[in-house]
């Protein structure tokens, strides 16, 4: 099966517009090339694309739930309907994201999670699982459970990939709660560690970069803020030049100008854009569950019982528009949905950006970047 795109104008791996057309064979993206070069008289289908924009699918790494339904429901329903809703806002691939609860509830998630990966899903597929918790600290914790809570265990991460398949891309540690250090020494070369849930110190923060964390969870969100003499975890971020962050941009979990610093501070390759979002997502607002604890979701935020904020009612094309409303320069934004959350899971080598070879997670949009078609590995699904 091939198919040809042709006359719009694509993002290319450089993420620069450009115009091209671009051949699909199977899953893969085959030939990119300027605009009337490749003859079309031989495919299975020709889309004429005149005055629209090819972007590369989104990735959205950091996602517990929507359209009512959650990774931790552990039913291939639950991923099934994630699946449909991400694909009709523009996310072609996902990593289904746990939180803080027991070590048999994350065995029973981990391994629907695996089986969803084998059997296939309908729209937006599974690139990995991501680990929010449960080793966090107490005093940051959010919306996760206190109960679940705990130390540190490489043990218990061993035995929950192979539950995964493999599958575990990213864990969630607070680096200054006991055992830490060792576990970010030895996990930093098979997984993504981030710091998360955290009362780290600016010090403290950049002794974990040092041993091995490499991202960030949700910045400003549960970790200590940066203030002219204690530059704290968003500090030991901004002042770091590897660490890459997360961000959640719904205009209410950080304040748009907060977000403009961020993101001039950390530059085009160390932003990603997230949704965290849950259940309630693409929903109306009423009451929701998180992890196994009620939520609150009025005027489309979130809260706990307890006035905390829970996760974003939001998803990645809601945001993509938001900062570029906000003032993010274009490519920034761009590569922020893609190629850096992409790179994040170590997949930026099969998706992320429109480069041949790479699998054909496209969205055509027109000037409101609103997603009017969606292709999955080549096959039109929007």
């Amino acid at each position: 099966q091939d198919m040809l795109l042709k006359n719009a104008r694509i993002i290319d791996d450089n993420f620069d517009i450009v115009e091209a057309d671009i051949l699909i064979e199977g899953e893969f993206i085959k030939k990119i090339a300027p605009h009337g070069e490749i003859n079309d008289v031989c495919f299975s289908e020709t889309i004429d694309l005149t005055g629209k924009l090819i972007m590369p699918g989104f990735v959205d790494i950091h996602i517990h739930g929507c359209a009512g339904s959650d990774t931790g429901d552990a039913t291939p329903e639950a991923l099934a309907t994630m699946s449909n809703y991400l694909v009709a806002h523009g996310v072609t691939s996902f990593c289904p994201t746990s939180m803080t609860v027991s070590n048999e509830e994350l065995r029973k998630i981990f391994k629907n999670v695996a089986e969803c990966k084998k059997n296939g899903l309908p729209g937006a597929y599974i690139r990995g699982i991501n680990m929010e918790g449960p080793y966090i600290a107490m005093s940051k914790k959010g919306a996760q459970r206190a109960d679940q809570v705990r130390k540190p265990d490489i043990a218990e991460i061993r035995s929950l990939n192979e539950v995964a398949e493999g599958l575990i891309k990213l864990i969630d540690i607070a680096p200054e709660v006991e055992g830490a250090d060792e576990f970010i020494k030895e996990l930093n070369d098979e997984f993504t560690i981030s710091l998360a849930h955290s009362n780290a110190t600016y010090d403290e923060a950049v002794k974990a970069f040092d041993l091995g964390i490499a991202h960030a969870t949700h910045l400003f969100n549960q970790m200590n803020g940066l203030t002219h003499r204690a530059p704290g975890a968003v500090g030991a971020i901004f002042d770091s030049d590897k660490v890459t962050a997360e961000i959640i941009c719904d205009g209410f979990h950080i304040h748009p100008a907060s977000l403009r610093i961020a993101f001039k501070q950390l530059g085009e390759d160390r932003t990603c854009v997230i949704s965290d979002s849950l259940m309630a997502a693409g929903c109306p607002d009423g009451m929701y569950e998180l992890g196994g604890q009620p939520v609150t979701v009025k005027d489309g935020k979130a809260f706990m019982p307890d006035g905390a904020i829970a996760a974003s009612t939001a998803n990645l094309q809601l945001e993509f528009r938001n900062i570029i409303s906000y003032g993010i320069p274009f490519r920034q934004a761009i590569k922020s949905c893609t190629i850096n959350p992409a790179r994040e899971i170590k997949a930026d080598k099969e998706v992320g950006s429109i480069k041949e070879g790479k699998y054909a997670d496209l969205q055509v949009v027109g000037e409101d970047y609103i997603a009017e078609m969606v292709f999955v590995k080549g096959k039109r699904i929007v």
